[in-house]
């Protein structure tokens, strides 16, 4: 078979069935993995050695091969990572080969691919390939087709891939899901879709329960305050960059607990494929909202001809906040009061007193578990040194934000607090994808959010050419992810 420079950088960076040293990188999570993403902007064709344009997971690396025959080989280590979410959170979690979401699997239908799983976690784990039309002792099922993997041990599947689509990889342990245990599997059609698009994008919506004081997120919780794009809260992930004109597919995959309403500003697109495969054209109709349920994936497609910097995100109004702990209204003022209860209160299940009495306000139904007794105000972000000196602790507003009796107006503050110029740190997120953004930005981007921007031609150009300089400059290896356990 025919070996594309592609081919060789990747399987220089794969161990072959070996485990990756401690503290290496996921492989495409570097240099290697930056420069496929501008060939694909400078719409140089990238066959990922399969023929296909490859699709990108932007803050996710794509999972490095080598040919064994006619065999595609991955490597995925389940392991404990430590990952920035947003400037100064860095969770625990539990993902593949240093990330969560676990990297992107890229293949062709009609291709038979080899995938090699180590356990490095403290219990036992499974791997089961979400949707796939293969055999039963390959599903994944522990107990059932397989025994779990236990700790240190490893499990190799091998199948032919059947379907095409945007399909994903995941823990068969519950609660393994809920800290981080999915990854991307994209099956390119044998047949290319028509029409063809110049870009192409995978976005995995994740969410988590951690509070202020604990790094690692609660896994029974039902009530998130983290919900994160590729790993990443708004305004931590990076936006989608297209050239105006470009047709543009955007691959939504969902394994939480949450369903999310994705909305797109500035566009109608139509959804034209699921985890089963993609649509009849006949099915095909005008959307800007696409419901992503729970263990689904949802494609869209639409050509960018609306020029400007367009949000994308859940319209779920708590999903559009980061770090929401019982934390409302008046607890976010100097003397207000003290907020969360235990696990009871939190769950809106009242051991006293009456549901609308003052005390019982903060935890109804915010309460995020026993751990949360007492939670003092917090900022839903980092602080400069200038608004801590102040004391704004939540609130974090200038002169115009905010009127002189606001204090009078029951209920405030609302998204106030939450959102606000004041509330921007452009600088603690900058890259190339960001440049020309206008002031103040990253103060109304939270939770599950991002943007894709459209772009004439010389402003595409100018991102770019700044891609191409960070490449060259520092090798591009992707902020916010590191191995358990590494120096960061």
């Amino acid at each position: 078979m025919k070996r594309t420079r592609r081919d060789f950088l990747q399987g220089a960076m794969v161990v072959g069935a070996g485990a990756m040293a401690p503290g290496a990188r996921a492989a495409g999570n570097s240099a290697e993995g930056l420069e496929r993403v501008i060939a694909e902007e400078r719409r140089v064709p990238a066959t990922n050695g399969g023929g296909f344009r490859a699709t990108v997971t932007p803050d996710v690396p794509d999972l490095a091969f080598e040919m064994d025959g006619g065999v595609k080989v991955f490597h995925l280590v389940a392991e404990p990572v430590k990952q920035e979410i947003f400037p100064g959170k860095i969770l625990h979690l539990w993902g593949y080969n240093g990330s969560a979401p676990g990297p992107t699997i890229q293949a062709r239908q009609g291709e038979r691919v080899r995938i090699i799983v180590d356990n490095h976690l403290p219990e036992a784990t499974s791997m089961h390939w979400h949707g796939f039309d293969i055999p039963f002792e390959m599903d994944g099922g522990p107990g059932l087709s397989q025994d779990a993997i236990s700790p240190g041990g490893r499990y190799v599947y091998e199948f032919t891939l059947q379907q095409e689509g945007t399909l994903f990889y995941h823990s068969h342990m519950a609660m393994q899901e809920m800290m981080g245990m999915i990854g991307a599997f994209i099956m390119h059609p044998a047949d290319a879709y028509d029409p063809p698009v110049e870009k192409d994008f995978a976005i995995i919506l994740q969410e988590y329960a951690a509070l202020p004081n604990n790094p690692t997120p609660n896994s029974m919780s039902m009530e998130f305050n983290w919900l994160t794009l590729n790993g990443k809260s708004g305004p931590a992930n990076t936006p989608l960059i297209v050239r105006l004109g470009d047709r543009v597919r955007l691959r939504f995959i969902n394994l939480g607990m949450d369903h999310h309403p994705i909305h797109m500003h500035g566009h109608q697109f139509v959804i034209t494929g699921t985890e089963g495969g993609r649509q009849p054209r006949a099915t095909w109709g005008p959307n800007n909202t696409v419901l992503v349920g729970v263990a689904q994936s949802r494609n869209v497609e639409f050509v960018a001809t609306n020029p400007g910097d367009w949000m994308i995100h859940c319209h779920m109004p708590h999903h559009m906040m980061n770090q929401m702990s019982s934390m409302a209204g008046p607890m976010t003022r100097r003397g207000g009061m003290p907020a969360g209860e235990g696990m009871e209160e939190g769950m809106g299940m009242l051991r006293g007193g009456a549901a609308t009495a003052a005390e019982n306000g903060p935890s109804m139904g915010r309460g995020m578990g026993a751990g949360s007794a007492l939670a003092q105000p917090t900022a839903n972000g980092p602080l400069s040194s200038e608004q801590d000196a102040q004391g704004m602790g939540g609130m974090q507003m200038g002169q115009a934000d905010v009127s002189k009796d606001a204090n009078s107006v029951p209920g405030f503050p609302q998204d106030a607090f939450m959102e606000s110029p004041a509330m921007a740190i452009d600088a603690m997120v900058e890259k190339p994808e960001t440049h020309g953004l206008r002031p103040g930005w990253s103060g109304y981007m939270q939770g599950m959010m991002t943007l894709i921007r459209v772009l004439p031609p010389e402003r595409y150009e100018e991102i770019v050419n700044l891609r191409e300089k960070r490449l060259k400059n520092s090798g591009a290896t992707m902020p916010g992810m590191s191995r358990a356990g590494e120096q960061r």
